[in-house]
């Protein structure tokens, strides 16, 4: 048996043959007065919905390409948002850092009314040892600027340490808290020496150690404050190092030994004082 040939037509055809019939229908309709005639009503039963669909097609389109406007505007505003905060941000930082330079500043300025007697240099830290703590560190002054070995250096509010090591532009200081620093020192209020020895480990506390305190009297209390002695041959004499923290009766009964915190935060060390006078002796 021979198949029977189906004839196809494309669906685009069919459309504009229904358009072409409804704009005729229409056309036909008000031509001949006949709006409410049975061809009007041909008419508004195959136009309107035609004519709805169309509407309900662009309204989906126009609906689809708000939404995708107000999704580029707002993807565009918080583009916007961001480079505002991330430009705040950075500026924000900027004022904590200059902030906290200039506080940095104003207490050497204080640091430098209170030892006034003395001829400074002040200097920046460059360098320092691995570690929390500004235990040795290296400065951007040196031979060119006055400075010398064994010139006490101050921050903060007291003692750093003393230099070491010195060339051309730079210098090495060794601070109040290195293992290998001990500080002939006694207490203000009497006068009594002790030492001051640094201990890198006990730091990590917040402390130094105190030892051989000679305080026959027990005049000596929490709070007191420690100050560098008028017998030591490095040092110049008074300059603040720190407060008596704790204190307790050695084993021979005569001297005390304990910890006290220093006057200088020596983990957020930035910049110096070194006293370029040096301490005078006896025998010099």
């Amino acid at each position: 048996m021979k198949k029977k040939n189906h004839i196809t037509v494309p669906p685009r055809y069919i459309f504009a043959a229904l358009a072409i019939l409804c704009i005729g229908m229409m056309y036909a309709s008000y031509a001949t007065g006949f709006a409410g005639s049975t061809l009007g009503r041909i008419t508004g039963y195959v136009f309107v919905p035609f004519e709805r669909g169309i509407n309900s097609v662009g309204g989906w389109f126009r609906d689809k390409s708000d939404s995708l406007q107000d999704l580029a505007d707002a993807q565009a505003e918080k583009q916007a948002l961001q480079e505002q905060v991330d430009a705040l941000t950075l500026e924000n930082s900027r004022l904590m850092q200059n902030q906290y330079r200039l506080q940095e500043l104003e207490e050497l300025y204080n640091l430098d009314q209170t030892y006034g007697e003395y001829s400074k240099v002040a200097a920046n830290i460059i360098a320092s040892d691995s570690g929390n703590w500004f235990n040795t560190f290296v400065i951007d002054k040196g031979s060119r600027d006055g400075i010398a070995v064994d010139m006490n250096v101050i921050a903060g509010s007291g003692l750093v340490g003393i230099v070491t090591k010195v060339g051309d532009n730079w210098a090495q200081v060794r601070s109040i808290i290195d293992d290998m620093s001990e500080v002939s020192a006694q207490v203000l209020s009497t006068s009594d020496l002790c030492f001051v020895k640094g201990d890198l480990q006990l730091m990590e506390s917040g402390l130094i150690p105190l030892s051989q305190l000679r305080d026959t009297e027990g005049k000596a209390n929490i709070g007191d404050t420690i100050v560098t002695s008028h017998v030591s041959d490095k040092y110049h004499a008074g300059l603040l190092i720190g407060y008596i923290n704790e204190l307790s009766l050695d084993p021979n009964n005569l001297t005390r030994s304990g910890t006290l915190t220093p006057a200088v935060d020596f983990e957020h060390l930035h910049s110096v004082l070194v006293i370029t006078d040096l301490k005078q002796t006896e025998e010099e």
